[in-house]
Formats: C-alpha cells, sequence, structure tokens
C-alpha cells in the first residue's frame, strides 16, 4: 500500500510559477508510474502529467504541455509537478497519483494510489 502527500499549493497570480510535490511512502515507489490529475468542483477529475518509474517516459494534457514539467526523484520517494505561466484555468484541486499507466489519455480509473489533494488557486 502506498501513501501520498502532496504539498505546495497555494495560491498565485497569473503568470506565476507554484512547484507541487508528492511525498511517497509505504510501497515500492520507485518502481511505479506516477502522475496528477486535477478536479474543480461539478467537473470531472482531469488528467494533468504523469511519469515512468523510471523518469524516462512522461505525457501531458494538451492543456499543460509546454507550461507544466512532471519530474520525480526516487532517492527521496518524491514526484514534482513544477507549474510555470499558471491562469485562472489551472485552479483546482490537484491530486498525486501512482501505480498506472504513462499515457496523454489516461482516466481516472487506470491509477491505484491518490493523495488527497492540494488546492491550487490562481487569481486574475
Amino acid at each position: 500500500q502506498v501513501q501520498l502527500v502532496e504539498s505546495g499549493g497555494g495560491l498565485v497570480q497569473a503568470g506565476g510559477s507554484l512547484r507541487l510535490s508528492c511525498a511517497a511512502s509505504g510501497g515500492t515507489f520507485s518502481s511505479l508510474n506516477m502522475g496528477w490529475f486535477r478536479q474543480t468542483p461539478g467537473k470531472e477529475r482531469e488528467f494533468v502529467a504523469a511519469i515512468s518509474w523510471s523518469g524516462g517516459i512522461t505525457a501531458y494534457a494538451d492543456s499543460t504541455k509546454g507550461r507544466f514539467t512532471i519530474s520525480r526523484d526516487n532517492a527521496k520517494n518524491t514526484g514534482y509537478l513544477q507549474m510555470n505561466s499558471l491562469q485562472p484555468e489551472d485552479t483546482a484541486v490537484y491530486s498525486c497519483v501512482a501505480s498506472g499507466p504513462v499515457h496523454k489519455r489516461i482516466t481516472p480509473k487506470e491509477y491505484a494510489y491518490w493523495g488527497q489533494g492540494t488546492q491550487v488557486t490562481v487569481s486574475s
């Protein structure tokens, strides 16, 4: 069983940046693909980005490609999401996930482990 805890969310102005972290424990994080989803009230969870266990393969949603960068440090059992050029439409609760595939059309049910999420709010 893998536990995931996100941090780094907050309030930022449009055009700003944030870096989210995902600390994993209780399992072999270094052997699992991981990723990020986001959700706003009344909407379904949306895929953001994913990275393979080795870090060698990444995938991004069209809405985040070129602005967001996913990475990981297996020695620290931690994953990251660097978010640049943030826009109000990026406002959401961002959740870290683990144990699933890496491609750009990932659905939530494909990932086994989920964190509680961290709020990101982008003001205009």
